[in-house]
């Protein structure tokens, strides 16, 4: 028998040290959580992501009273960012939610499996890792890739 260990780097930081460009765009999915329809789990998540032409889309979670309807907020901004911008790239994405009071969540929240797996079919399109930023109220994480949040992940490698 062979053991793998599978570690993930996290960079903690307090929301005033992000680097610039991060904190734009955790501040761009901040606001996108004032977007979302969810009357039934009164969790508000917002996504943001930034493409390799520059443009920044955002989306919000939209929920359903048939809850297999809904979409959650990254899948929402991805399949919206690639339908936008077809041949762009993505370059990072900034994930946050806020509770059923209104604050922003203490700890970052981090995307549900299935917008694991979608996200990391556009890394993958990419060709290149694509960090994640996961914000809190006062914090947030940074995690190198899509892939380090489903290491194991199931995947179809597009071209082959």
């Amino acid at each position: 028998m062979k053991q793998i260990d599978i570690n993930v780097p996290v960079q903690v930081y307090d929301l005033d040290e992000l680097p610039s460009q991060d904190r734009q765009l955790l501040e761009q999915a901040r606001q996108a959580t004032y977007t979302s329809y969810s009357p039934y789990s009164k969790f508000k998540v917002g996504a943001a992501i930034l493409l390799d032409n520059g443009e920044t889309l955002s989306g919000s979670n939209q929920e359903n009273a048939a809850y297999s309807a809904g979409t959650c907020a990254e899948r929402a901004t991805c399949f919206y960012a690639h339908a936008r911008y077809p041949e762009a790239k993505f370059d990072k994405i900034a994930i946050t939610a806020r509770n059923e009071d209104g604050d922003f969540v203490t700890e970052p929240v981090s995307p549900c499996g299935v917008c694991r797996q979608a996200l990391l079919e556009f890394e993958t399109l990419a060709g290149h890792d694509v960090p994640v930023i996961l914000g809190g109220r006062d914090k947030a994480y940074i995690v190198p890739s899509v892939r380090s949040l489903l290491p194991l992940a199931f995947i179809t490698y597009v071209g082959e």
